[in-house]
C-alpha cells in the first residue's frame, strides 16, 4: 500500500480545500494510506503528519483558505531545512508528497524532486503568475471578490461624482488588476510590468470626465511603482493643478477569503485528481495545471527556471475600452 502525503504552502487560495479533498479520496480510492502535513514545509521540517480519511475531508469544498494551515519556511530553504524534511518523510514512511501552492511553495517542491523524493505539484495562487499553468486555483475567485468591490465603489462614486483607486494583490504579476480593470470597466489601471506615469492617468481622467463619466474608477496592484498609497500622495499634492483627488480602498487579504466559486472547485478537484494520476502512473517530479483548456503536467525544473508573463495587448485594450 503506498502512503501518500499532501501539504498547502504559502498564500492560502479559494479552492485549495478541493484540491486536498480530490488527491485524499482519489488515492484512498486506489488503495493508497493517505496523509496530511500541517503548516506548510515548516509543519513538514517538524513532523506535523497525520493520516487522512474520507470523512476528514468531508465538507470541506465549500470552504476557503485551507484545512492544512500554511506557514512561510526561511528554514526549508537551506540545505539542513530541507534535510530535516526528507528525513520526516522517511520517518514516517511517506513515497510521495503532493504539494498545493505557488512559485515559492514549487520551487520547494523541485529542490525535494532534485534530493530524490517523488513529489508532484498543483498551481494553486490567486496571482496567476505560476508557469505551467493557464489559470490557478484561487484566480477566478480573487478576481470576482475585486470585481464586487469595484461594482458597489462604481455606486458611491457615481452618487458624488467622485474618483476611486482600489488596490488589488500582485506584487510581481498585474494579472488581478488588469483583469479586474477590464471586467470592472475602469477607468485606468496600473500594473507591476508596465510604468504608469501619474499625468498620463490624471489625463485618462480628466477625459473620462469631460466625455461625461459621472465617475472614475482606477485599479491598480499592489506591486506597481506607484501603489495606491503612492497614487494618492501624489493627486494629493497635486489636487490644486489636477483638479481632483482619489480616495483609496485598499481590498488586500479580503481576495484571499473568499469561499471557492464553482470554477475553482472543479479546477481544484481535477488537478487534484490529475496529481494522484500521475503518482499512480510513476511520474513525478511534475506539476499539473490547465494548459490550453486541458490539465497537463510541466516539469518542475520548468517551472522554476521559467517565467509566466502577462499579455500586455491587454493592457492597450483596457485603454481602449475606457475611453
Amino acid at each position: 500500500m503506498k502512503r501518500i502525503a499532501v501539504l498547502t504552502s504559502g498564500g492560502d487560495a479559494p479552492g485549495m480545500n478541493a484540491a486536498i479533498r480530490a488527491v485524499v479520496r482519489t488515492g484512498l480510492a486506489k488503495g493508497w494510506c493517505m496523509f496530511g502535513v500541517r503548516h506548510g514545509y515548516a509543519g513538514l521540517i517538524a513532523g506535523e503528519i497525520f493520516t487522512l480519511g474520507a470523512r476528514d475531508v468531508g465538507g470541506i469544498i465549500q470552504q476557503g483558505g485551507t484545512m492544512l494551515g500554511s506557514a512561510r519556511c526561511p528554514e526549508f530553504e537551506t540545505v539542513e531545512g530541507r534535510m530535516k524534511a526528507l528525513s520526516q518523510l522517511c520517518r514516517h514512511e511517506i513515497e510521495a508528497l503532493v504539494v498545493i501552492g505557488g512559485n515559492g511553495s514549487q520551487a520547494g517542491a523541485h529542490a525535494l524532486s532534485l534530493l530524490g523524493f517523488p513529489v508532484v505539484g498543483v498551481a494553486s495562487t490567486i496571482d496567476n503568475d505560476l508557469y505551467g499553468s493557464d489559470v490557478t486555483i484561487g484566480v477566478d475567485t480573487a478576481l470576482n471578490v475585486s470585481l464586487e468591490a469595484i461594482d458597489r465603489l462604481k455606486v458611491t462614486a457615481s452618487s458624488h461624482h467622485r474618483a476611486f483607486l482600489v488596490e488589488v494583490m500582485g506584487r510581481t504579476c498585474g494579472y488581478l488588476a488588469l483583469m479586474a480593470a477590464i471586467a470592472g470597466g475602469a477607468d485606468a489601471v496600473m500594473i507591476p510590468e508596465k510604468e504608469t506615469d501619474p499625468e498620463v492617468v490624471a489625463t485618462e481622467l480628466r477625459v473620462a470626465y469631460d466625455n461625461g463619466k459621472a465617475h472614475a474608477i482606477v485599479v491598480v496592484a499592489e506591486g506597481a511603482r506607484y501603489n495606491a498609497e503612492g497614487m494618492a500622495l501624489y493627486f494629493q499634492t497635486h489636487r490644486e493643478r489636477l483638479g481632483f483627488e482619489l480616495r483609496m480602498t485598499r481590498l488586500g487579504h479580503v481576495q484571499r477569503g473568499g469561499a471557492p466559486g464553482s470554477f475553482d472547485r472543479l479546477l481544484g478537484t481535477l488537478l487534484g485528481a490529475a496529481a494522484t494520476e500521475r503518482l499512480a502512473d510513476g511520474k513525478h517530479g511534475e506539476l499539473v495545471g490547465l494548459l490550453k483548456g486541458e490539465i497537463a503536467a510541466t516539469p518542475l525544473a520548468e517551472v522554476v527556471t521559467n517565467r509566466k508573463t502577462l499579455d500586455l495587448g491587454l493592457l492597450k485594450l483596457a485603454r481602449t475600452l475606457a475611453q
